[in-house]
């Protein structure tokens, strides 16, 4: 999606926009017109164009004292991304109760936590969009990633269901299930200069069979759905769930 004013005079509050896909959200949206506030445990050295908040989505809070502080300042919202996310790694019995907690707090809980403030606020405005980052691992089992891959579902349920709950007020909910992505999770993933060609091919052992297109996804990629989903021109899609993943998922 290229800069333009599609967004001008909208309030779009994006989470997990420290780096990555969320940090790239929150960019395409400013870029685009709107007044944007980033949320992250921190953010460091890219440019930030927009205004940043620090917050843990997990402290439930902490996110009512912000969510309170900047309704205040401002009562109306057009879009919420939910972009934040973990990824913790391990075989189910050997997942620690810690990593299984923060998958589940950051990936479910997170949205929740923002729920609980944002769909009163659509609900009265009787519009507005929200657009979550799940994954592709929602939609298909992989070895090693039991905490990821159950709360990326739970993730996915939950918006589904403020979707359905939201659609009487004009409200839409939708999701992006992104596959392997150019982002600092993933990079953190790879063992050596091969992760990523690895990662294209596939892991047959692990029922990994690679990415048709041959190539993983740009964290603009994934940006320019997100901000296609938020935008007018989607006004008739809720509940959906576009998986971006280069054909990965049709191959696992």
């Amino acid at each position: 999606m290229t800069s333009g004013q599609e967004f001008t005079g909208k309030r779009v509050w994006v989470t997990g926009a420290g780096a990555g896909i969320g940090y790239q959200t929150a960019l395409a949206f400013a870029q685009n017109g709107a007044d944007v506030i980033g949320f992250d445990l921190h953010f460091g050295d890219l440019d930030y164009p927009f205004r940043t908040e620090v917050l843990d989505i997990t402290d439930a809070d902490a996110v009512d004292s912000v969510c309170q502080r900047l309704l205040a300042e401002h009562e109306r919202l057009d879009v919420l991304v939910n972009g934040a996310g973990v990824l913790r790694m391990g075989l189910t019995d050997e997942t620690s109760n810690a990593d299984w907690l923060a998958c589940m707090a950051v990936n479910a809980g997170g949205a929740f936590n923002l729920f609980r403030h944002t769909l009163p606020v659509f609900r009265r405005q009787k519009q507005g969009a929200i657009v979550s980052v799940a994954s592709n691992a929602a939609h298909v089992p992989r070895i090693g990633m039991a905490a990821y891959c159950a709360s990326k579902a739970a993730m996915r349920s939950l918006c589904q269901t403020v979707g359905l709950e939201m659609a009487p007020f004009g409200v839409r909910s939708n999701l992006v299930s992104p596959g392997s992505t150019n982002t600092p999770m993933l990079r953190g993933m790879w063992q050596d200069e091969h992760g990523e060609s690895n990662m294209i091919k596939g892991f047959p052992d692990q029922f990994k069979l690679g990415i048709p297109l041959g190539k993983i996804a740009q964290p603009q990629e994934i940006a320019d759905a997100i901000l296609f989903l938020a935008s007018d021109r989607a006004s008739h899609i809720t509940m959906q769930d576009i998986v971006i993943d280069g054909g990965a998922t049709l191959a696992a």
